[in-house]
């Protein structure tokens, strides 16, 4: 399935490290993140549907990292880079082993019929760590639904 992307010889020699450099450690950080990680959330403060995933994964049991880049109101041309990476225009945008599988409806979805339980693994299933990658803590672990940086394990 290829996406029509501008060809590197259509931009301007001058333009060209901009481009490339742009943003580019987000997207990195996303990329070892989802390499690293069996599943992957990443998402935004504020972002109600963002939430209902997280909350999806919580309930069905199933252990997750999470990346927050900014809210409605930061961060937005840093979270385009990531749009543009992935070719996904919103957000949360979930990665399954390495492979992005869409958003919150998408990840319901595969809870729902069991395709993501085939994904799991036993060590995954003893605590629900989210990673911040946003402003303000220092990029700290929280524990999911807690709202505060610890190592307990999360709420049951």
């Amino acid at each position: 399935m290829p996406r029509t992307i501008l060809e590197e010889a259509r931009l301007h020699p001058a333009i060209r490290e901009q481009v490339a450099t742009l943003n580019a450690d987000i997207v990195h950080n996303v990329q070892a993140a989802a390499g690293s990680n069996a599943v992957l959330v990443v998402g935004m403060a504020g972002n109600p549907r963002v939430r209902r995933a997280r909350k999806a994964l919580a309930a069905a049991g199933v252990a997750y990292h999470y990346l927050e880049y900014g809210s409605y109101f930061s961060e937005w041309r840093r979270r385009n880079a990531l749009k543009m990476w992935t070719g996904w225009p919103t957000f949360p945008m979930v990665f399954v082993k390495g492979s992005l599988v869409g958003g919150g409806k998408e990840i319901e979805v595969l809870i729902e019929s069991g395709e993501l339980e085939a994904h799991r693994s036993a060590n995954e299933l003893a605590r629900i760590r989210v990673r911040c990658a946003g402003r303000g803590n220092g990029g700290r672990s929280r524990v999911a639904g807690r709202g505060r940086c610890a190592d307990a394990p999360p709420a049951g």
